[in-house]
């Protein structure tokens, strides 16, 4: 196996911005426990989380944090290591979760809190987690698995629990009365997340010894594509991408009252990383957004701030263009909208950029690689269609199938090597010899290509390719083509079994213009297609279906094709 990096010397590095450095140092801060503390003594009296108009300061999320991790320790009886399940949107006690249990010294695994009985008890059980805080609407699908799971302690909360009175209990009501969005549930047992912050006021948090090889996450992958592995992401793996992405976008640090807007869950690794962690290290203002499928309700709360930062996947980006009164919003003081978790789109960005007056600057990372392992420079002027630049203390090689490298230009998968790489698969040694080969290199699974400046290019994830007659053709270059056309919305290519060619590409396309026929889709793809790449049927559908975060799921659209 060829391990010759066309990467050594690292030729990208010459187009770093002055004051961008090529390493960072993973092991400058010992734990996220202790980054959030140097956090809460340094920035106390600024504001840390704001949602559905309450806020709490640094100050307040210190001690919020400090009884709930006093009360796992000393109530719970959870020593360091033991695994902590968190199931939740974005509402306040999800970083105080977050942040108490790990400065307990706990490992947290992070839950979809749309998962369903099965998928819950599958990650419990895999996990090992013995306790569970979970928001009330879901609770009844905790109910049917706790019996078989290793689950002890349950606290569940409400939406509203933490926006005090009366605004939390007039929230609460809508939500159980009103709207009857939780389902009746008994966990005998259980405790109110408000009770255990008033147990744990009386409480001692006691010291722990946390380091860089501590487990701070268990964070689930791969659920759509079989069983959910859990990537296990130490605190050095944490710190360092969080290091990572300070240092390649200086801006982060340098404005005083940066205010991000967190509408993607803190659950998925991009929010947890790029806005809980990136923003409380930096003294910034996370505003959580806790249901962002409610578009104009995203865009009255849009309207209540003076938003630096923006995170997002390409879907949710689109969304916002196409909500009536986004485009009347003040962007005075955004500085970065960054995209990820999916190809941004030119035709999104560039109607971004008409609106807001800065195209989408996109990363690029996965799971487990903490997640962010390429990204555009901030300030590019142009949409690029690259993911950006290796970060510092980063390496990029694109190899064959056989590990081997291949030369600059061509295509293959995306290798990467650095601090932010995780150690493996919980409980899965022969998962994690699949993805790792030798001096530390991941295969991502993701198919690209790297151009003289150090750029790189994704192509698709391996499995969404399509293979007509041998050619291999990437779904996101037919769906960027196909999102230029002014009566298209949204748009998703697969894989459609022909008996002639194997494969031949097919189109779901979400119609903005109801006249759309699937004859001007075809005739336009063959004015910018080759003929292999040309779709060869088109199903219109009123909505695609889409992962929590957004992300549209192609296979449940393949599987769809595959059984008619």
């Amino acid at each position: 196996m060829n391990d010759v990096n066309t990467s050594a010397g690292k030729f990208w590095l010459k187009h770093y911005p002055p004051g961008v450095p090529a390493e960072i140092d993973p092991d400058a801060i010992r734990s996220l426990k202790e980054m959030f503390e140097h956090s809460f003594r340094h920035y106390a009296a600024r504001p840390a989380f704001t949602n559905m108009g309450r806020t709490l300061s640094y100050a307040q999320a210190d001690e919020l944090s400090r009884r709930f991790g006093a009360w796992l320790q000393q109530e719970a009886g959870l020593k360091k290591g033991d695994r902590i399940a968190l199931m939740m949107p974005n509402i306040l006690q999800y970083p105080i979760a977050i942040i108490g249990a790990l400065r307990a010294g706990l490992t947290i695994v992070n839950v979809n809190p749309l998962y369903t009985a099965r998928e819950l008890e599958h990650q419990l059980n895999d996990s090992g987690a013995t306790a569970i805080v979970i928001f009330e609407n879901a609770a009844a699908t905790l109910q049917q698995v706790l019996a078989k799971t290793p689950v002890k302690r349950v606290i569940v909360t409400g939406i509203g629990d933490l926006l005090g009175f009366p605004k939390g209990a007039i929230t609460n009501f809508v939500i159980r009365r009103v709207k009857k969005m939780v389902p009746a549930w008994s966990l005998p047992g259980s405790l109110r997340f408000t009770e255990v912050l008033a147990k744990g006021a009386s409480l001692a948090l006691d010291p722990v010894d946390v380091g860089g090889e501590d487990i701070a996450f268990l964070q689930y992958t791969g659920g759509t594509t079989g069983v959910s592995k859990g990537a296990v992401l130490t605190h050095r793996n944490l710190v360092a991408n969080t290091l990572q992405v300070v240092a390649f976008m200086p801006e982060l640090g340098e404005i005083e009252d940066a205010v991000v807007i967190t509408a993607l869950p803190l659950y998925h690794i991009f929010a947890l990383t790029s806005n809980l962690l990136v923003f409380t290290k930096t003294g910034g203002h996370n505003v959580l957004i806790t249901n962002p499928r409610d578009m104009p309700g995203f865009v009255k709360e849009l309207s209540k701030v003076k938003f630096t930062f923006i995170t997002g996947v390409n879907t949710l980006f689109n969304g916002l263009l196409h909500t009536p009164g986004f485009d009347q919003l003040d962007f005075s003081s955004l500085k970065v909208a960054l995209g990820g978790g999916m190809a941004v789109q030119a035709a999104v960005s560039e109607r971004w950029r008409q609106v807001t007056g800065r195209h989408i600057c996109q990363g690029w990372g996965l799971t487990e690689t903490s997640p962010v392992g390429t990204a555009n420079l901030p300030g590019t002027l142009e949409f690029t269609g690259a993911i950006g630049y290796p970060l510092p203390s980063t390496e990029i090689s694109i190899r064959d199938d056989d590990g081997n490298e291949l030369p600059v230009g061509s295509v293959g998968e995306i290798c990467l090597r650095g601090p932010q790489v995780m150690r493996g698969y919980w409980n899965r040694p022969e998962e994690t010899a699949k993805v790792m080969l030798p001096n530390g290199w991941l295969r991502t699974g993701d198919v690209g290509r790297m151009d003289e400046l150090g750029r790189t290019y994704i192509e698709d994830r391996k499995k969404d390719m399509i293979i007509v007659s041998g050619f291999n053709v990437y779904p996101n270059e037919v769906e960027g083509v196909v999102a230029q056309m002014p009566g298209v919305l949204e748009v998703a290519a697969v894989a459609q079994p022909d008996e002639r060619s194997g494969e031949v590409v097919a189109l779901f396309i979400v119609r903005k213009d109801p006249a759309l026929t699937a004859e001007q889709v075809i005739a336009y793809c063959r004015k910018e297609l080759t003929g292999y790449k040309v779709p060869k049927a088109v199903h219109f559908r009123d909505e695609l279906p889409k992962t929590n975060v957004g992300k549209i799921l192609r296979r449940t659209l393949r599987d769809e094709l595959a059984r008619k």
